[in-house]
């Protein structure tokens, strides 16, 4: 595939056009465009492969090329507020990567701090993605690539073109058509039933019902007639037969979200259903078929559940015939600026007719850059929110400005606290993204008491997934998780506290949402709940 931009090839002060090269086999410095004047140029990449080959890359008016996905042709970013002396980007002896002004008039900012000389992007930063802003006007993301964005003729609703999403959008066409339960894995706000309802399109089942329930919403004691139905008078109040979900769903697909939240009970008919095709509604001694694809979604770590004994290994194993996992919006920062022009526009639009399509005289490159920095720890499902309120509050006006809410939001943003950007002779911020194995024990556990065992906010804290805290917990010697706690040791702590949960999770040390659950699961009603509170 032909390649136009900067890899493996010399670029010339006039910005001429280069000869395209093989598809780099190891990750090279890439840019990719957040926003431009031209919205059309919003996506578009270059890789700067002779960087990594010993060279220098140019940023400027002219150069380099940068091509959307699949295209063959590319064009710079050609916009006159930006100098025609080039920007130099080149590796640095520790593997970092330098930026020069050298006598470019272009002002830049790195992760919102202006750079007046020059500045160091460490291996670690590029892994997360500098937010650099052009002249106030252009916003692009330097970042690591391994390939080139292909074209896909099916995006399946996926909005981006990041090797994260590629991945997804893969796994999708691989597993689509074959009738095998799937478990799709990622973070909060992922959009995991996006994916879900993606699989059953493509599938051979896309005439069929397509039906989505959210397991964590079912009270424990309803779990069973909701999924497999019940017969009259099965229980209390039970007046008339009732059809589950498995039922309804006879012939198409049935979507199970948090698939972590269910009891062992309806664990266990679950696995029958999965094994046999049968299905015993409650109250009832009779088998009944149903012909059902199964999808399943979570965000907890099943494995560190199994081991606890929470959740049983069979039914993992057999919801994992085929797993997907969803990138991060963090993981997949270069996808930001395509995702936010989407959605801005698609709420600009529903309150107002046609308004959708002037977005670009009304959002700023300073703007744009703010919000790719942030870490944005509730994911695709977050920005869409924001895209939300920003539509809303700047209706009738002219330029979409940030709300209190947002500034909020932004302000508190650990990217925003830490900089994220090293000039020439200041030492290296640490990076945010961090491997589990790299943190020791006592920062989990004091991360864990700084949240008040909040395990997204612990995992904010220490920069890693909450998948990766949960194996950390699961191995601490002293942290406990809710499903650790003897139900006797609950209940004494519901009576010295009088049910109140705050104080409870102060006493037993555990995850809020977990203990509630808990406390839920033995009948015992938390104070503010009873009180109406929610």
């Amino acid at each position: 595939m032909e390649i136009l931009g900067s890899h493996g090839s010399t670029i010339g002060l006039a910005g001429v056009r280069r000869e395209a090269s093989a598809r780099p086999t190891r990750p090279v410095p890439a840019l990719t465009v957040l926003h431009h004047p031209d919205l059309v140029r919003v996506g578009e990449v270059a890789l700067l492969g002779e960087i990594v080959q010993g060279g220098s890359a140019w940023l400027s008016r002219l150069m380099p090329e940068l091509s959307a996905p699949g295209s063959a042709t590319g064009a710079p970013l050609a916009d006159r507020h930006l100098s025609r002396e080039p920007i130099e980007l080149a590796a640095a002896p520790d593997g970092a990567i330098r930026l020069r002004i050298g006598s470019s008039r272009t002002s830049v900012e790195a992760d919102g701090v202006a750079i007046e000389t020059e500045a160091r992007f460490s291996r670690e930063r590029l892994t997360r993605g500098v937010v650099l802003e052009l002249a106030g006007r252009i916003v692009v993301l330097l970042h690591w690539r391994t390939s080139a964005p292909s074209y896909e003729r099916e995006t399946f609703g996926l909005v981006g073109a990041s090797e994260g999403i590629a991945r997804v959008r893969f796994d999708i066409r691989q597993v689509a058509d074959l009738d095998v339960p799937v478990l799709i894995r990622g973070d909060t706000g992922t959009g995991k039933e996006l994916v879900a309802q993606a699989v059953h399109t493509a599938s051979r089942r896309r005439s069929g019902p397509f039906l989505g329930v959210n397991l964590g919403s079912i009270p424990p004691s309803l779990a069973a007639s909701e999924l497999f139905g019940a017969v009259r008078g099965a229980f209390t109040g039970s007046v008339e037969p009732r059809a589950g979900f498995f039922r309804r769903a006879h012939g198409g697909t049935l979507f199970l979200d948090e698939i972590g939240e269910v009891s062992g009970e309806v664990q266990a008919m679950l696995l029958r259903v999965l094994e046999t095709g049968e299905l015993y509604a409650v109250g009832s001694q009779t088998a009944q078929k149903v012909d059902v694809r199964v999808l399943a979604a979570t965000d907890s770590n099943l494995e560190a559940r199994t081991r606890a004994g929470d959740f049983r290994a069979p039914l993992l194993h057999r919801l994992g015939s085929y797993v997907i996992w969803l990138p991060t919006l963090a993981e997949r920062r270069e996808d930001f600026g395509r995702l936010f022009q989407h959605f801005l526009g698609e709420e600009l639009a529903r309150i107002t007719d046609g308004e959708g399509a002037e977005t670009a005289e009304r959002i700023s490159a300073s703007l744009v850059a703010r919000l790719a920095r942030h870490d944005w720890p509730g994911n695709v499902r977050q920005l869409r929110n924001v895209a939300r309120q920003l539509a809303i509050a700047n209706r009738g006006r002219g330029q979409i400005e940030i709300t209190p809410a947002i500034e909020r939001l932004l302000t508190e943003s650990p990217a925003a606290l830490s900089g994220g950007v090293r000039l020439a002779g200041t030492p290296a911020p640490a990076a945010r993204k961090r491997r589990g194995a790299d943190i020791s024990d006592a920062e989990i556990e004091n991360a864990m008491r700084s949240q008040r065992f909040n395990l997204q906010a612990a995992a904010t804290e220490l920069g890693i997934s909450r998948p990766s805290l949960y194996e950390r917990i699961a191995a601490h010697p002293t942290l406990r998780t809710a499903v650790d706690l003897a139900p006797e040791e609950i209940e004494a702590a519901f009576a010295a506290e009088e049910g109140d949960l705050d104080r409870m999770v102060d006493r037993l040390e555990v995850s809020p949402r977990a203990l509630g659950r808990r406390l839920r699961e033995m009948g015992l009603v938390p104070r503010g709940e009873r009180e109406g509170g929610g």
